[in-house]
């Protein structure tokens, strides 16, 4: 018996430990301990309908009772539901055939075995819940920014932990390439992917997704945590360079402006968590060639050819602004056909006028109104010629300017090349 005995305070021990996990609700609880401690007595007793299982999850422990019906002595055909005069009015005198006798039950009463398996069960239950829980807390976080603790690191991914003691992996391949954690370090991370192979929950974190740079934009510039600006595209190439395009829902903001801050001190707190990655920021447009055209920053374009069906763009620029538009590496050109979508191809473009007969359109801010100018290069024309070579109609349609304004426009502008 004093073997049996010792098992009461470790069962209590893992109910204590069951009562204590957080992450379980309370209904949950009780469920699962009322039905693993019924199975035990089924199993014991061949039936589990004359017991009561009660738990009390406040103060962390559980009591059972048995329910027999007297009956005369030598009658007793079920000793589980049935309990004879005698031994009846051994617990009290006054019991009666036909009443019935509700007794508390010693744990220790179902035998090692049983309550071995009881133990066992209820930890089961206990990680097995942890597990889920753990997994649809992740899964509804997936692409949301958490803030985690470096314990380990290894070749091929870094272990952290969140607040709760629960590990996350961050895997190389995620990692910003500078990226280099000792630990205790505290990281900023997108939770990219939660799988749940044979219920253990694996949480995978990223640094390199374009949700990431959302994430901090949101974080470090409030106009774009109020709403009042919209990421509309990210494209990353991760320790390199990103582009994004934003739009702004007031037009008292400067989305670019806002997004840049003073003397760059909003992008620059982006930029040195991502280890100095360049950002360029840009003014997002519905018209796919004007987002190619600011897409291609800081290269001039002269002109944008399309083709919607197939998504390609050839796009024609003055000689020294091909390398420009194509960038190191071909780190630009491949970051601006990512944000607009369309494969993008670049062309020397070649005109009868020399290079130095021409001037783009911003220097003439000073006699012509800078919207304008503005509306003039998100329809393409971006240099004086690009004006005075189209036809006067087509620049009044295509710029949606008034004829007088275009008129006045046209004779600033000859008037810089002697054609009045």
């Amino acid at each position: 018996m004093a073997k049996r005995k010792n098992e009461a305070p470790r069962l209590t021990d893992t109910f204590t430990e069951f009562k204590e996990n957080k992450n379980i609700d309370r209904t949950t609880m009780v469920g699962v301990l009322e039905e693993s401690f019924r199975n035990v007595i089924a199993r014991e007793y061949g039936s589990d309908e004359n017991f009561d299982v009660i738990v009390n999850p406040d103060k962390g422990d559980f009591e059972i009772y048995r329910t027999r019906e007297v009956v005369e002595d030598g009658e007793v055909t079920d000793p589980n539901k049935q309990i004879a005069l005698s031994e009846a009015r051994q617990i009290e005198d006054d019991y009666e055939v036909g009443e019935d006798v509700s007794e508390k039950l010693d744990v220790a009463s179902f035998g090692r075995r049983a309550i071995l398996t009881l133990r066992q069960t209820l930890a089961s239950k206990i990680l097995e819940l942890e597990h889920d829980n753990l997994y649809r807390k992740y899964k509804e976080r997936e692409g949301e920014m958490i803030t985690a603790e470096v314990y380990q690191t290894w070749k091929n991914e870094t272990l952290l932990m969140d607040d709760e003691g629960n590990e996350l992996l961050l895997p190389k391949n995620q990692q910003i390439p500078r990226d280099f954690f000792h630990k205790g370090d505290t990281v900023r991370a997108i939770v990219d992917n939660v799988d749940n192979p044979n219920g253990k929950p694996k949480i995978y974190l990223s640094r390199t997704c374009e949700a990431f740079l959302s994430k901090l934009l949101e974080q470090e510039i409030p106009e774009i945590a109020d709403g009042l600006i919209s990421v509309r595209r990210i494209a990353r190439i991760p320790g390199e360079r990103a582009k994004i395009a934003v739009e702004s829902y007031d037009d008292r903001v400067d989305p670019v402006g806002a997004c840049v801050g003073v003397k760059g001190s909003r992008i620059h707190t982006i930029v040195r968590e991502m280890h100095n990655e360049n950002i360029d920021v840009i003014n997002f447009s519905a018209n796919p060639k004007v987002l190619i055209q600011r897409a291609l920053a800081p290269a001039q374009v002269n002109s944008v050819e399309l083709d919607d069906e197939a998504k390609t763009a050839n796009v024609y620029l003055r000689p020294e602004e091909v390398s420009l538009a194509i960038g190191k590496n071909g780190i630009n050109i491949k970051l601006a056909s990512k944000l607009t979508g369309y494969n993008i191809d670049v062309f020397r473009e070649v005109t009868d006028q020399p290079e130095e007969d021409d001037i783009y359109l911003d220097e003439f801010a000073d006699e012509v109104d800078e919207w304008v100018i503005d509306a003039l290069k998100e329809v393409g024309y971006t240099t004086a010629r690009d004006v005075l070579n189209a036809p006067r109609e087509e620049v009044i349609e295509k710029a949606d300017l008034e004829e007088d304004t275009v008129d006045e426009l046209i004779r600033v502008l000859k008037a810089e090349f002697d054609e009045e």
